[in-house]
């Protein structure tokens, strides 16, 4: 499958989630999906799919494991815009949940899409073993140690400037552990062995590390119209980016060494890496 074909499949699947019309929860049901199904890339999950079936796995049976992925990534998403933490307006060109359904259900929206994250990965057909370990890998990516402690050190360290071992702490947490995540999630799910698991989380490593600094430069150089949310708040709030500790060109040569290191550490661990390689250009380049 090319990309538009993993972004279709998931976006079937998601759409069977969470319909709960005649239930006096409804509405909290309603605010998850409007957000589950804003549209996006993608990317998470299609590295589920792609790294399964690289790794010898059927993409259809780790379908669920993409979705779980998906939702536990658009929680993150729901809490990052909240006004207690960036306090955002839109988001992929829509009104941010919190504004469409209020602070408290957008909160609850976020909680219950981690929580069944974990379900849907622990109520899918894979064995009990695979199910296991990508549900253990999954709780890593949104704990302590990942999103939650990115987040916390976005917070704390707000207001005085940060060493490049500080910027890449917090990224390596916020965005790279959900990348990574999804990556050895594939393998799992397939019954890959340990040489691919690592190459899986290298990959992994590199391109979390380009998509970050890609974004922060995004911010500066897009426009709201391709981005989908306001561009210049990193500026505007003060915020430590990529883009405001090294400027352009020196993030442009970052990325574009990332993609490659990516690129050639596939070959550690995979025979097919085609589409894996056009994944880790196109997101080089991309423009939202």
């Amino acid at each position: 499958m090319n990309a538009k074909d993993y972004k279709q499949t998931v976006d079937r699947a998601l759409e069977t989630y969470f319909h709960a019309e005649d239930f006096p929860f409804a509405g909290l049901a309603e605010s998850m999906r409007y957000s589950l199904l804003a549209g996006g890339k993608r990317i998470r999950p299609t590295l589920v799919l792609e790294f399964c079936r690289v790794a010898g796995g059927d993409p259809e049976a780790a379908l669920p494991v993409a979705c779980a992925v998906e939702m536990l990534h658009t929680y993150s998403l729901i809490h990052d815009d909240l006004p207690c933490m960036d306090n955002d307006d839109l988001r992929r060109g829509r009104p941010t949940n919190h504004k469409v359904y209020g602070e408290c259900t957008a909160t609850l929206a976020g909680d219950c899409l981690q929580a069944e994250a974990f379900g849907t990965i622990l109520r899918c057909s894979l064995p009990a073993d695979r199910r296991a370990a990508c549900a253990e890998i999954l709780a890593g990516a949104a704990g302590l140690d990942g999103i939650c402690g990115g987040q916390y050190l976005d917070m704390a360290w707000e207001g005085r400037t940060l060493s490049h071992d500080e910027l890449n702490d917090i990224n390596n947490r916020k965005t790279g552990a959900l990348l990574i995540a999804a990556c050895q999630m594939g393998v799992a799910a397939a019954g890959g062995s340990e040489e691919q698991m690592e190459a899986a989380g290298f990959y992994a490593s590199a391109v979390g590390l380009a998509f970050q600094i890609r974004d922060d430069m995004l911010d500066v150089l897009s426009t709201e119209q391709e981005l989908g949310k306001p561009i210049g708040s990193d500026a505007q709030e003060q915020k430590n980016t990529f883009m405001a500790l090294y400027g352009e060109e020196k993030c442009a040569a970052m990325v574009a060494k990332l993609t490659e290191r990516a690129k050639a550490v596939l070959k550690t661990g995979f025979d097919d890496t085609d589409f894996l390689c056009a994944l880790a250009d196109s997101m080089a380049v991309r423009r939202s």
